[in-house]
């Protein structure tokens, strides 16, 4: 099992766990909005530690927490994935298949408009 693999296995594990322990059980789209709102939430977190506050003195960015809340954004975005029937190895395609578009738009290669070389 590939580590990507794991990642999905040990989530799907937490969450049936925490469906259970819980009692939770909504529909699709009510999980989705749930989990969306939540990785908001860590992505603000995250934002917290960067220093986007302009008006603030500065303060060094401490890694270990940038690294703590990309995790936490991670578990979401797995869940996610999860949820909505996504597999490991089907976000490892789509990220391939995506990532190969992005370097076509950005060489001018893309007939997606804003994206040809010299228009």
């Amino acid at each position: 099992m590939d580590r990507l693999e794991h990642i999905f296995e040990l989530q799907g594990r937490f969450d049936a766990d925490l469906a259970a322990r819980r009692g939770l059980d909504f529909d699709l789209s009510t999980w989705l909005q749930k989990e969306v709102l939540a990785m908001i939430s860590e992505l603000a977190e995250l934002l917290d530690e960067v220093n986007f506050k302009w008006w603030k003195n500065p303060k060094e960015v401490d890694r270990e927490a940038v690294k703590e809340e990309l995790v936490d954004i991670l578990h979401f975005f797995v869940s996610m994935c999860l949820k909505a029937g996504l597999s490991a190895d089907e976000v490892y395609r789509a990220y391939l298949a995506k990532n190969e578009e992005n370097f076509r738009r950005q060489q001018g290669l893309s007939p997606k408009p804003g994206y040809v070389s010299g228009g």
